[in-house]
């Protein structure tokens, strides 16, 4: 596949397909994707139940990741790539990390980190948001609409 096709649209499309991962396993759908040189070097979903862990949301796996796979601590040649706006303590890990983009499908507006502003993240990491956000809200919108079914 010639580089020019491979674009933000591709790359949230293989997030989603991470964050239908988590879905399947009975965790919040959430997929990240870390890109290097317009090439996937980590990806990971949400685990945080089946890791039994609060921290081991898909962006934190996928930066960890990306850092084993680069040797290095920073991503200042990275794209993340994550079907849901990052919680302040994943913002908190993007902003050592320093990619040099982040890109978000759906907002999270009760716990997004957009609520504290564009600040959490380095001043050198730019922000994208809405890419593909109606498939990656759908997707959100399907889990609980689920779990609050299973409850009832």
């Amino acid at each position: 596949m010639p580089l020019s096709i491979l674009g933000d649209d591709h790359f949230m499309h293989q997030a989603l397909l991470e964050a239908r991962r988590a879905f399947d396993d009975g965790e919040v759908p959430v997929g990240a994707v870390v890109v290097c040189e317009n090439r996937i070097i980590a990806r990971s979903h949400n685990q945080v139940e089946k890791l039994q862990d609060p921290s081991a949301h898909a962006e934190m796996l996928a930066i960890t990741a990306a850092c084993t796979h680069l040797g290095s601590k920073v991503l200042n040649q990275c794209t993340l790539y994550v079907t849901l706006e990052p919680c302040p303590m994943c913002a908190g890990a993007l902003y050592w990390s320093r990619p040099v983009r982040v890109v978000y499908g759906a907002g999270d507006e009760k716990r997004g980190f957009m609520r504290y502003g564009k600040e959490v993240l380095h001043p050198s990491t730019k922000l994208e948001y809405g890419v593909r956000h109606d498939e990656c809200a759908a997707l959100l919108k399907e889990f609980f609409a689920l779990r609050r079914e299973i409850s009832t």
